[in-house]
Formats: structure tokens, C-alpha cells, sequence
């Protein structure tokens, strides 16, 4: 009977306290809000002939999403959601439905400040991947925390699609995740607030919030507040 009563208890402690919080339990894989059908939602609104038609994929993103299990792991359930929306909904932004791997104008974006990244005079650091990264200060440290020579190899990202979403999962991680509890508006202005906020692009604005909000919709979250910068 003492030990009746004890595991009693113990299971009581167990579903009261949780030995895990309730918000990670309830969260679903990525792969599982991420279905196939989501993604080719996106990129078949691109054309045939787009060069990403045949280089982005599903799986690809899932592979790079292994080495950031920390993604699409925010805070409740519905958090999580709104993270993967918001990464996709700039993702579609800034390729165009993924068609684009490389922008389309490229330029050097060598920053000669950033001394601990020094440039490759025979190299360009224009955007590159699904989010477009760009300048060899980001290059640089994308590269050591991935494991590619990004200074010397910037074109790799442009090769290998799993590399490119990496770069695109490394740049979220460590320069929109820390703001995303913000709204959908602080992640605009992490990207490229310089560019697009306080008025100066307003046009660029409402389309990656409308990206967002189509996305939160197909996921069955709300969007939040905070949308715009």
C-alpha cells in the first residue's frame, strides 16, 4: 500500500510540475509543420526556368534544420509556428519563391573594418542562399561556425543547397531569433531594417508581412502583433 501510495505521488509530482514543460511538449517536429505541401506551395509559384526550381528543397532544409534543433523550437507551440512562418515568409521574400539562389545585382560587399574577416580581392560577398547572406563579416563567421571557408569559398553556398540553407539557419539564429518575440516587425528590421523601415521601403514591408500572415494562416496560428517597422 506505501508503495501504491508513493508512485502515486510520484506521478502526481510528474504531471503537476512535468519533468518537461508543457509548451516543448506540445510543440511538433519541424518536418511536421513543414510538410511537402507547404513548401511546394512556395516554390511552385516560381517559374520553370528559375535556377532554385532545381536546387532548393524540402529535404535539403530538413538536413540543414539538424543542425539547429533549436529552430522552430520557440517558446508555445503557436510561438514555434510564427517562427517557421516568418522564416519562410523572408525567405520568399528575399528569393522570390525560391527562385533565385545568388541576387541578381552583385556587387563586392567587402567591408574592410571587419579585420578578422579579411576579403578575397578575387572574391565577391554579394547574397547567396535563401536568406541572401551577404558581406564577408557574415561570410567569415557563417564559415567558422559552419565549417566552410566562406572568406575564400563564398560561391559554395550558391553549390550546395544544404550549405545554403545552413547559412540562412545560422544568420536567423544568432541575428532574428533574439528579437522574433518582438512581432514579425523586429524581424523585418533584423534583416534589413536599414533599408526597408521607418518609411523608407514601405512597399517591401507590407509584402513580407503579407508572406507572414499567409503563412500563419496555412499553419492555423494567429500573427500576433508587431507586424510592421
Amino acid at each position: 500500500m506505501a508503495s501504491y501510495r508513493l508512485l502515486s505521488l510520484i506521478a502526481l509530482v510528474f504531471v503537476a510540475g512535468g519533468a518537461l514543460p508543457r509548451n516543448v511538449r506540445a510543440q511538433a517536429p519541424v518536418a511536421d509543420v513543414v510538410t511537402q505541401a507547404f513548401f511546394d506551395g512556395i516554390i511552385n509559384q516560381a517559374a520553370a526556368d528559375c535556377a532554385g526550381k532545381n536546387f532548393y528543397t524540402r529535404q535539403a532544409f530538413l538536413d540543414a534544420v539538424n543542425s539547429y534543433s533549436d529552430f522552430g523550437r520557440f517558446g508555445t507551440a503557436d510561438d514555434s509556428k510564427r517562427e517557421i512562418a516568418a522564416f519562410f515568409a523572408h525567405v520568399t521574400h528575399e528569393t522570390g519563391h525560391f527562385c533565385y539562389i545568388e541576387e541578381i545585382n552583385k556587387d563586392t560587399y567587402c567591408d574592410p573594418s571587419f579585420t578578422n574577416y579579411p576579403c578575397n580581392p578575387n572574391k565577391q560577398y554579394y547574397g547567396r542562399g535563401p536568406l541572401q547572406l551577404t558581406w564577408n563579416y557574415n561570410y567569415g563567421a557563417a564559415g567558422n561556425s559552419i565549417g566552410f571557408d566562406g572568406l575564400n569559398s563564398p560561391e559554395s553556398v550558391a553549390s550546395d543547397p544544404v550549405l545554403a540553407f545552413k547559412t540562412a539557419l545560422w544568420f536567423w539564429i544568432n541575428n532574428v531569433r533574439p528579437v522574433i518575440s518582438q512581432g514579425f516587425g523586429a524581424t523585418i528590421r533584423a534583416i534589413n531594417g536599414a533599408v526597408e523601415c521607418d518609411g523608407k521601403q514601405p512597399a517591401l514591408v507590407q509584402a513580407r508581412i503579407n508572406y507572414y500572415t499567409d503563412y500563419c494562416t496555412q499553419l492555423s496560428v494567429d500573427p500576433g502583433t508587431n507586424l510592421s517597422c
